[in-house]
């Protein structure tokens, strides 16, 4: 356990944005897709790390809805790194009792990816150490939109009356709807802003946002932001008496 941890008082589900990885390629006067490589590195050490700081949940933001701007070499290069990455990782996050899950819009990935995904979700279906959520082909606006048609899709076809439709309700069509909200949002590079990232879920998240780039962010400063949560009052709209 990095010494700066204390998981009594961490948060139970941490999400992260994994920024900097092309600023920290072009630092090196590399690509953009070399830093891509080490920060998928740099997850590996993240969420084998979560157990010891009393991290249950861990959501990261791999690729956007609005992502697909980008240039194609880098897009494809990205995408090919997903499927590397998870048939390189497979059997590793299964023998460690990682369960872990997809979310965003699976339409526009291609079929060898998806088949990946949805093997590797299946295979850790029942671990229960950690629970890491990647968040690929996702946007909030995206997730909220989705789970509106399918909330009015119910309601025309009678199996839900309209009166019914709540905050409670609409959460249950979020593709987040087995997941607790996010406790804590940390977002690497030195950017602050939440570029379209679990917006239903983290109303009340408490946010971090670090200089590091993702690629240098280690456990041990991982562990560090979660010992300044620790410290925070999360008041969730009250008044303390």
């Amino acid at each position: 356990m990095p010494k700066d941890a204390d998981a009594k008082t961490a948060p139970a589900h941490v999400a992260i944005i994994m920024d900097g990885n092309g600023r920290w390629a072009q630092q090196r006067g590399r690509p953009r897709l070399f830093g891509h490589h080490a920060g998928a590195k740099r997850v590996r050490e993240i969420v084998a790390a979560c157990p010891d700081l009393g991290v249950k949940y861990l959501t990261i933001f791999a690729f956007s809805t609005e992502n697909w701007k980008r240039t194609q070499i880098e897009v494809a290069g990205l995408m090919s790194l997903f499927r590397r990455y998870l048939e390189r990782e497979a059997n590793e996050l299964f023998s460690s009792g990682v369960c872990v899950r997809f979310i965003g819009d699976r339409v526009r990935l291609d079929d060898k990816l998806v088949n990946l995904m949805d093997e590797l979700e299946l295979r850790t279906a029942e671990n229960d150490l950690v629970h890491l959520t990647v968040a690929l082909n996702y946007g909030g606006r995206d997730e909220v939109t989705r789970a509106a048609q399918r909330l009015a899709f119910e309601v025309a076809q009678g199996r839900l009356d309209h009166q019914d439709v709540d905050a409670e309700k609409l959460a249950s069509f979020l593709d987040t709807h087995v997941l607790p909200d996010p406790d804590l949002v940390i977002r690497t590079s030195g950017e602050a802003r939440i570029s379209n990232f679990l917006l239903w879920q983290s109303a009340y998240a408490e946010y971090e946002f670090v200089d590091t780039l993702w690629p240098d962010f280690t456990a041990a400063e991982f562990a560090k932001v979660l010992k300044s949560y620790g410290k925070r009052d999360r008041r969730f709209g009250a008044v303390r008496a």
